[in-house]
């Protein structure tokens, strides 16, 4: 006779392994023991390797990181302790717009207040004066980002401020602090060894395992945190990987951690995005150190030139700190999830650290696994399939978002800049957005999925921040509270006077914290 019981006992998911460390793979263990280990008693286990370091060069997050702390019930008091954290209230992208050899240097913020526009949105005039910066005509958090400040108080509670803010902040000192929290409260088992092999069951699946100390490792589900070299989608499982190095050239990045020249200098509340002759330099201002970047494309430079960009900017007193270079795969796996295994952080994909967009997607998309994952193994394929179809979207969009800041350029100052300007390098559906705003004041319509990761306040920051140019020359109508749009302007300086006259310095309030550290919601 057949017994219902155990055959449904069979089907169910008993236990997760997630082969892999590093942020992506401990963020991974958070949102799935935090969904699925307690209630549901799906075990979780994250194999981490010994001997191979993480890249660890993501120092940068955005908003949505704040919720998910938040989420999984870590204290942003000891997380700013113990993973030298920083507030950043904004991405200042310096010599985007124009070659500053002709124009001079020049910046734009995007900012990560939401711009004020929907009551009375002031863009149509600012389209037709342009005599200040686009952001400073829609929100207050540029100046307050220009003046130093921090974007709370100390007496502020845990993830509440004056302005939307995200983190900088040290990844290995990170992905230590999401050990501790996913091992010793929700549950996860933490394995130190090496995966030396894959097993296939006869049906493709994944079955197990092999590794060094602890011979072989079954499951039901299989998480593949591997990084580039993707152990188990790539190598294992032969999913193919797409190539998206045709629409965004830059392909390696060299990294150098920088002591601050005394104890008690300033730190930016904002990431610093320079523009190059083949690139850009990334600069993040840490408690104790900044991380520095050059981002860059090698078939529009040499790994020498890149280098010595790089520590021009660094300055001469520096010449002695070690750079260490980075090769990036640009693109997507074309499947993130196959049979049982899914594959999240850099072995899902990656495209250039340009708006944090690897924290940003690695957390996301785990959070999103975790929301959707099945209980019984037969119900894997349909969660697989829509899952698939949100990743690819997923990845696309981001890249649209990221191709946008150097095809807008007006630069041409080397085959860089002009290469990027190419039509063939441009994404249909990006193509047909700016001709569609070529005309048309981008709008909330332009965006019509709630799981978009940018969306129209990042295009407007962006496209206005580079001088984009909507031509509404024919809407008259848009111009009929002239006397309102004045109003508004007076209100949003008198708004940041009272906002800025309340705000620390942004050092200042990082001593406070850890000191003190912040009250609980």
């Amino acid at each position: 006779m057949n017994n219902p019981s155990a055959k449904h006992q069979s089907n169910h998911i008993k236990k997760i392994v997630i082969v892999g460390g590093g942020t992506a793979g401990w963020l991974a263990a958070n949102h799935l023991a935090k969904k699925v280990n307690k209630p549901n008693g799906i075990e979780v286990c994250l194999i981490e390797s010994k001997n191979i370091p993480t890249i660890g060069v993501g120092e940068g997050t955005v908003p949505a990181m704040r919720e998910s702390l938040r989420y999984l019930g870590i204290d942003e008091g000891e997380f700013v302790k113990q993973c030298d954290v920083t507030f950043k209230q904004s991405i200042k992208f310096v010599d985007w717009t124009h070659d500053p050899t002709q124009k001079g240097s020049h910046y734009y913020h995007h900012l990560f207040d939401y711009p004020f526009i929907q009551e009375f949105n002031p863009t149509p005039y600012w389209l037709r004066d342009k005599t200040t910066p686009f952001a400073n005509n829609v929100a207050i958090q540029a100046q307050i980002c220009d003046s130093g400040l921090a974007p709370k108080r100390i007496t502020h509670p845990q993830f509440q401020g004056a302005t939307a803010y995200a983190y900088h902040l040290d990844a290995a000192k990170f992905s230590a602090m999401l050990t501790r929290h996913a091992v010793d409260n929700l549950g996860v088992e933490h394995i130190k060894t090496d995966v030396t092999q894959v097993n296939l069951a006869q049906n493709g699946d994944i079955k197990s395992v092999t590794t060094s100390d602890y011979g072989e490792i079954e499951a039901d589900v299989f998480i593949d945190c591997t990084g580039f070299s993707s152990l188990l989608m790539g190598q294992a499982l032969n999913i193919p990987f797409v190539d998206k190095s045709d629409v965004l050239f830059a392909d390696h990045a060299l990294a150098i951690q920088v002591p601050y020249d005394s104890a008690d200098t300033p730190i930016a509340s904002h990431t610093i995005s320079t523009a190059k002759e083949a690139g850009w330099i990334w600069d993040i201002g840490l408690f104790e150190r900044r991380g520095i970047g050059h981002v860059y494309s090698s078939s529009h430079t040499t790994h020498e030139r890149a280098e010595q960009i790089l520590r021009d900017y660094i300055g001469h007193q520096h010449k002695d700190l070690e750079a260490r270079k980075i090769k990036m795969q640009v693109g997507y796996r074309e499947k993130a999830w196959h049979k049982n295994c899914v594959a999240l952080g850099l072995s899902q994909g990656f495209v250039e650290p340009l708006e944090a967009t690897g924290l940003l997607v690695f957390d996301a998309t785990a959070r999103m696994l975790a929301e959707q994952f099945p209980h019984q193994k037969d119900g894997i394929e349909q969660v697989a399939a829509r899952f698939n179809f949100r990743i690819r979207n997923t990845w696309d969009r981001v890249i649209d978002f990221i191709k946008l800041h150097y095809c807008i350029s007006k630069r041409r100052d080397s085959d860089f800049w002009i290469d990027n300007t190419n039509p063939n390098s441009i994404p249909d559906s990006l193509r047909e957005n700016l001709a569609f705003w070529r005309l048309n004041i981008p709008s909330e319509y332009d965006f019509h999925s709630k799981l978009e990761i940018f969306n129209l306040e990042n295009y407007l920051y962006v496209l206005y921040g580079m001088e984009f140019d909507t031509d509404i020359s024919a809407q008259s109508y848009r111009f009929n509270q002239q006397q309102q749009y004045q109003s508004w302007l007076s209100q949003l300086n008198r708004h940041a006077e009272q906002t800025m006259s309340q705000l620390p310095a942004h050092r200042e309030l990082i001593k406070k914290i850890k000191l003190h550290g912040l009250q609980a919601i």
